[in-house]
């Protein structure tokens, strides 16, 4: 309890928001352009597919046994 005293005040934890930028919009937001869309989930998609490529590189193991469950579904996947 004493080391609490000697760190000082905690910091402002920062509130979760939705990702977006801070910066006002022109317009209504659910106006956004079918180029920005496309563009927001192209970035999303390429980040996603490096963090699943990180997470199989730090965790074989695990990645392996997800492959293999992966390829038993669609082993028994009937058309």
């Amino acid at each position: 309890m004493a080391d609490r005293d000697k760190r000082g005040p905690e910091p402002a934890r920062k509130s979760r928001g939705t990702g977006r930028s801070t910066e006002p919009l022109d317009r209504a937001e659910g106006s956004e352009t079918d180029e920005e869309r496309r563009r927001r989930r192209a970035q999303f998609l390429r980040e996603l597919n490096e963090a699943k490529e990180l997470r199989d590189r730090v965790q074989p193991r695990r990645a392996r046994a997800a492959r293999m469950r992966q390829q038993m579904r669609m082993r028994t996947f009937r058309w």
